[in-house]
Order: C-alpha cells, then structure tokens, then sequence
C-alpha cells in the first residue's frame, strides 16, 4: 500500500519516501494508520528506518540493529531502567526508543548484595525526529555528523553486509542439520 498524499501541490509517497515540500521531512504515513500498525518500515533517501507508535508517543530509528544486522520490527518493547527500549530478536541487545543507547546490565560484584542496574553504552542506533501535522506523520532523518554502529547497515553497502550475515546464518544451520543427519 502506498501512503500519499497532496502537500502543496507536491504528491508525497512515503513508500518511495519522497521528501515533503519544505525539503527537510519525509511523509511516512496518516497518523490513525500508523497507529493501527504499531510499527512501519520506510526506506527515506537509501536508509531503512522502523516508524514505532508505542505508548502514544512516535519513534523513529534505522531500522536494524547496530550489532548484527536484527531486524527491529520484530523486537519487543519493554522498560529498562526508567527508559523504554526495544529489544532486538537475534541477540537481545537493549536500544533506548528516543536516544537510541545500547543499554547494559551491571552488577558490582564488590557489594555484599549486589543490585542490577542498567548503564548506558552511549547512542549506537540512529534515531530521526518525527512531527505530526493536520494527521499527517514526517520523519525528519538524522543530520548528526557523528558515525553510529547502525550506519553500518544501511545503504547499499548496508545491504550487502546483511545478506553476507543471512547467507552465513543459512551455512551455520545447513551444517548443523547436516552434522545431526550423519550421527
């Protein structure tokens, strides 16, 4: 399906994710629709990003995970030390949904009774502000110079590094399968 829509005489596609007509955010879809979905992948300007509805709150963040390629959008959602965090299916790494931080758990093991905490790796997941107008949602990508993990797997280069992970995920079960045949 194709979300579109007329903003001053510019037709907008978020599934083309055409840019809106002030040049800076991109349509990613009608508010209630993105609602109903909890979560949308759209690809803006070569970059795959996961649109999240949660709480009623809008995050927007590349949309596969910074360790190794985890597609997101299966990821549950939970809260982690006071911050809501999307847990990424393959290796449960933790990502805040607004800052994007690989969080931790830490136990120091000098207390008698040590206490879990969650702790802060800093920003590793790219995330892209988003507005709202008259019902309309824009996903405005991040313009920070600073390099992220999550750069890694976007764009082209970002795919061929997810299919490089795929095919030897596929090789590593093949070969498992094959060894549990032969016992």
């Amino acid at each position: 399906m194709f979300d579109c829509c007329l903003f001053f005489g510019e037709l907008s596609c978020a599934m083309e994710g055409k840019k809106d007509a002030r040049g800076e955010a991109h349509f990613v879809g009608m508010r209630e629709e993105l609602i109903e979905a909890k979560r949308s992948l759209r690809t803006l300007e070569g970059r795959d990003v996961l649109v999240i509805y949660h709480l009623e709150t809008f995050y927007a963040m590349d949309s596969y995970c910074y360790h190794e390629a985890g597609a997101l959008q299966t990821g549950d959602i939970e809260e982690l030390g006071g911050k809501l965090c999307i847990i990424c299916p393959n290796h449960k790494y933790k990502i805040t949904l607004a800052e994007g931080e690989g969080l931790y758990k830490y136990t120091d093991p000098k207390e008698k009774s040590p206490v879990a905490m969650w702790l802060s790796k800093g920003p590793k997941q790219r995330v892209h502000s988003i507005t709202e107008a008259n019902g309309e949602v824009y996903v405005k990508l991040s313009e920070d110079p600073q390099r992220l993990d999550s750069d890694f797997y976007q764009g082209e280069r970002g795919k061929v590094q997810r299919a490089s992970i795929e095919a030897a995920k596929a090789a590593k079960a093949a070969k498992a399968l094959q060894e549990k045949k032969s016992r």
